[in-house]
């Protein structure tokens, strides 16, 4: 069971990887250099998660709301 989500969970990093890489291809065709950054940093983020040098999820500790008190 483990051993299908491993491998389901590979296929989708490599797949969001892959059209990461052509959207960002298109996006510098057109000069959109702010776009193209956004998703160079999201295709070194999935880059990072497919080599295990960064966890899927990250825990952002929670923020009092200070208008509550």
């Amino acid at each position: 069971m483990r051993h299908t989500y491993n491998k389901r969970r590979t296929e989708t990093l490599d797949y969001l990887q892959s059209m990461l890489g052509q959207l960002r291809a298109m996006a510098e065709a057109e000069r959109c250099d702010m776009l193209t950054y956004l998703i160079e940093m999201a295709y070194v983020e999935v880059s990072d998660i497919i080599r295990g040098d960064r966890p899927a999820t990250s825990h952002q500790p929670k923020h009092k709301d200070l208008r509550h008190g």
